[in-house]
Formats: C-alpha cells, structure tokens, sequence
C-alpha cells in the first residue's frame, strides 16, 4: 500500500483481475478506486485461477496489517493438494434407442465431489456447471438428469478444468453412452452417431436440457475426420489383426461444446454479470491502442483482437497495442475462461471498432464534402460511390478526428463497448483416435489420431491449431495418465510431478487436424471460441478407443484414467485396485 495515495497494488496471476477486485474490495473494506490489480503474463490458467485462494486474501490482510510488501509462495505440491480441482464426477446414464436405432430419451445421475467448499469460480446458479450439454450432438426428445453434489474433505471444488464449466464431463459421458450403445447393437460407431446427429437444416436447434445451438453441420466434420484418418482402412486392419498381438482400437467423439457465457439475464458469477468490454483509441497518426476486460493466459490475445481490428477498420495489426490484466487501465470485465475471450471480448471489439467506423464515416463525408450516404467503405478506406479516385483513408480520417472535424461534433476516435451476448456459442467437432494395446502389460499407444473442429470463423489459424494441439496433449493427458488421489490414510496421490505425470514430446502422440467453417449467426464476425474443445472433445475419444480394442474380450468400460493396470484388471478378469 503506499501510505500517501492509500492505493494497493496487487500482483496476482489472475484470469479475471476486475472481478478479483471488486470481491478485494468487499473483503477488506477498502474502496475499489484505491486498489489496482496487475495481472502480468502468467503462464497458463486453465481455470484455476478464477477463485480467490485463501493465500491471496492473508497476503493481501498482512500487507495492509503491517504497511509492508507481503509476497505469497506456494510450492508444487501444496499447489497440487490446495488449487480448486476439476474433474470428479461419478456418473451413471443410459439411453434409449427404438427399433429404428433412433435415441429416443436419455437419462443420468450424476454425483459430484465438490471438496470442502464450494469455490464458486463458475455462474452462481449453475453448481452442477452447464451440464446441459449433456445431450450433445444428437437430436432426441427427452433427457432426465440428476446433480448432487457431497462436501468432502478435499481442496474445494466446482473449477471447470479447462473446459466452459462441467462440459468435459458432460461431453464424456454422452460420447462413452454413444459408443457403448452402437456395440450394444452391432453397428459401427460412426454410422450409429451419423444416425442420430442433429441435421443442420434443424439450427437453430433446442435441446432437451432448454439449450439454443446456434449452428452446426455434424455430418461434414464426421466425413471429413473419417476420409483423413482412412477409417474404413483402420476398421479392415482391426478385422484382420492377429488376435495374439497387440489390439487394435478405433474410439470416436463427436462433441458439441457450449462456450461464451453470458448472457448476462442468466449468468453471473457472484452476482457479477457475465458481459465483457473493449475499449479502442485511435491516435492523430492512425496508430491504435486497444483495451480489453478479458485476460489473457498464453491464447495469443495480442494477436488475435488485434487482427479484428484490423479486419474492421484496415489498420495495420502491428500499429494496434494490445492492453490487458491492468485494473486502472483497461474496462471492467468478467475475464478469460471458459472459451469466453472471442465469443465476448472479441465480439466487444468488433462491435466497439464499428462504433468508431460510423464515426469514420461522418469524418470522411466532412473531408470529402459528400453525403454519409454516397460513401462506401472498403477496408481501410472510404470513397465516393462511382468515383473511387475520390477516398480518405482510415489514418486521414484519425488525423481530422483531432484537427479537421465538422462543427458540432465531439473531437477525437475512440470508445468502449460492453458485449453482452444474446446467446452462447456452440463449437463442435469430430475427433478419431486410433490405439493399440498390449495384451501383456495394458499399456497403450495412440497410433493414428485425427481432429476436426468447427469453431465458427477462425481469426489466425495458427493460433486455433496451437490451441487445438494443447487441448489434445491435455486430454491424452487426462485420459491416460493424470490422476489426483488420496490413499487410505489420507494421503495425496499426485502431489508432485513424479505421480501427477506430465506428458512430454516423448509420449504425446501426434496429431493431424482438420477443419470446417460454420459461422455463429449472433457473432458479429461469427467466431464461436476454440480454447478448450480439444480437451472437451478428445478424453472420450481415447477411452472409446481402448474399449474398443477390448470389447471382443468382453470389455465395456473401464473408467478414465485409462491407466496399464486397469487394462490388465479388465482383460483378465481381476479386480485391481483404482
């Protein structure tokens, strides 16, 4: 705190500063103006750096307590034991089917351990996350769902891991149900999902659970993995393996994912509605410096709503400044989680661009001395309609902003804009997982995998295929070998990097990846958010695909992590311990 001014100054890794604040602010009966929170580069979030941790609040106490810096550490295994975990749901559901194959209903139960507390770091209403999703890519009448949630004496609980709150879980158990099923009957998986597959002439679609997708064309991704993994070639090799070596697996997953939260009328966190905002100044010299409410963890924001901007008004990304995770610079915001960055912070920042580009128009009819109405606008530049040597460029139109503008209007090129979505986004995709297994030991190996997502428009496809690639290590990870347990005298399994595995080059399989564009109708640039479908999508796809390999053994689940000594268990008939 400096003593003069009364400001606190907080440096924390967190993905959603403003809110952080604002619940400081309450906390410690300080006013919110005199505390500033500096986010920096923080190296990943994943959303466990959305609740406020005990440690952040005694840092913050003993600070003001003893008018000195106070710094709070913690090390890998108290993270490990303490930070508010994902995951945890014991699920059980079924479906049924007609004489035609077509699901008709599902139902499920689901019990969720939500840990000592509840960390309150997803919308206030939803405990059970949007577990709604639950349903998935599939078009059937009815879904009969239960949550409980028990308190436990774990870390506290209710943080969506990487995925938009529960989803990952939603998403796993529709797919294992989809699977077993098309075994159940003797008809191929992919066949059995194409089936039942919502059509795209159906979107808008409303779900059982009341979800609106917006948009979706699920036999085009599912063709297209099929054709890029040749999965009519994989399917014959499995035919004709030899059944004393190693087992052939094939496991799919045709997800549908629902991210961008808001609206705001239904989602809140702590009463904090979910909108977001972007803030745009354009400098006399047609340079830009833009704001953002969302925080970026590694996704490339600088990048990303740059480019935005430059689609909008035709400035260079590389003269457009990037400011995020700064209290007292940027507009309030609710953060980056739950795929929310594009689908709300981006949408703030085209809609906030627009904004000035109407203004542009205005500048541009002023220095042109022509109607708005006989202007057009092409990136960058307007001109006059029919005589096209007649423009003024966008850094023209800066420039007059701040030394030429007409009478009566109010000097300069920049404003903010609060994005409250009218509906959340629904990427999908269709990922193909091909493994073998070793009938000697239970281990496993990915062999083949392909990913195709549709996340709506994509900004930078580099970015988008380096989140895709994250997703899909993350979910091999999951399924594979990622496992936070305690033993019988209380004790944490997974307390450091020797149990909590992580997978490096050695062990991550490789990934092929594919694409299809179907555009969010409600976007203003029809983006839908890409960040966490890989890790929503992928789990269910290798734990299909190992079950797969097992099923002419009598092998019809085993629960993820799919680790070797449960393969063992379930090949040989005998019990092993989780």
């Amino acid at each position: 705190m400096n003593p003069i001014t009364g400001q606190v100054t907080i440096y924390l890794t967190s993905q959603a500063p403003h809110a952080h604040r604002t619940l400081f602010a309450l906390v410690a009966g300080l006013p919110e103006e005199k505390i500033r929170i500096i986010s920096p580069d923080i190296g990943g979030g994943f959303g466990n750096k959305v609740p406020i941790y005990p440690g952040y609040v005694v840092a913050t106490a003993a600070s003001l307590v003893i008018g000195k810096p106070v710094k709070w550490v913690e090390s890998r295994s108290e993270n490990l034991i303490s930070t508010g975990f994902g995951r945890d749901y014991h699920m059980n559901g079924s479906l049924a089917l007609d004489e035609n194959n077509h699901i008709t209903a599902m139902r499920a139960n689901i019990l969720s351990d939500q840990g000592a507390f509840f960390a309150d770091a997803q919308p206030s209403k939803f405990k059970a996350g949007l577990f709604h999703i639950c349903t998935g890519s599939y078009d059937f009448g009815a879904a009969h769902v239960t949550a409980k949630g028990a308190f436990t004496n774990k870390a506290p609980g209710g943080v969506a891991y990487r995925c938009s709150f529960r989803v990952t879980e939603a998403s796993y158990l529709i797919e294992r149900l989809a699977d077993k099923a098309a075994h159940e009957i003797g008809m191929d998986p992919t066949e059995f999902r194409a089936l039942n597959f919502i059509k795209k002439e159906q979107f808008p679609y409303l779900s059982p659970t009341g979800f609106v997708y917006d948009s979706g064309d699920y036999h085009g991704a599912m063709d297209l993995a099929k054709e890029m993994i040749d999965y009519d070639g994989w399917r014959e090799k499995q035919k004709n393996q030899d059944p004393n070596g190693k087992l052939i697996g094939i496991g799919i997953a045709s997800f549908t994912e629902v991210v961008g939260a808001g609206p705001s009328k239904d989602y809140d966190i702590v009463g904090l509605k979910m909108f977001d905002s972007a803030e745009l100044r354009i400098h006399p010299t047609g340079k830009a410096i833009l704001k953002l409410g969302v925080k970026s963890q590694g996704q490339g924001h600088e990048t990303t709503f740059a480019q935005i901007v430059a689609e909008e008004l035709g400035i260079a990304a590389n003269d457009i400044k990037v400011i995020e995770g700064d209290t007292d610079n940027t507009p309030y915001g609710l953060g980056t989680y739950a795929s929310r960055s594009t689908p709300v912070g981006g949408a703030a920042t085209a809609m906030v661009a627009r904004k000035l580009r109407e203004k542009a128009r205005k500048l541009a009819a002023h220095l042109l001395e022509a109607s708005e109405d006989d202007l057009e606008w092409e990136v960058g530049k307007f001109s006059v309609k029919g005589s096209p040597e007649s423009f003024v460029t966008i850094q023209d139109i800066a420039f007059a902003a701040y030394t030429n503008h007409p009478e009566g209007m109010e000097a300069g090129l920049e404003g903010v804009h609060y994005y409250d979505p009218p509906n959340m986004t629904y990427p999908f995709g269709t990922y193909i997982v091909v493994v073998e297994v070793d009938q000697a030991d239970g281990t496993w190996e990915v062999v083949d995998m392909v990913a195709v997502d549709d996340c709506g428009v994509r900004i930078n496809p580099m970015i988008v295929e380096g989140q895709i690639t994250g997703g899909l290590t993350e979910g091999f990870a999951k399924a594979n070998m990622q496992w936070i347990t305690f033993d019988e005298g209380g004790n944490c399994i997974g307390s450091n990097f020797m149990d909590y595995l992580v997978p490096t080059a050695w062990e991550t399989p490789k990934f092929k990846l594919g694409e299809t564009v179907t555009p969010s109708p409600h976007h203003p640039i029809g983006a839908k958010g890409v960040g966490e479908s890989a890790t929503v999508g992928s789990p269910a796809a290798y734990v299909n695909a190992v079950v797969d390999a097992l099923w002419s053994r009598g092998v019809t689940n085993i629960d993820m992590p799919v680790l070797p000594h449960r393969v063992w268990g379930a090949l040989n008939g005998v019990d092993v311990k989780p």
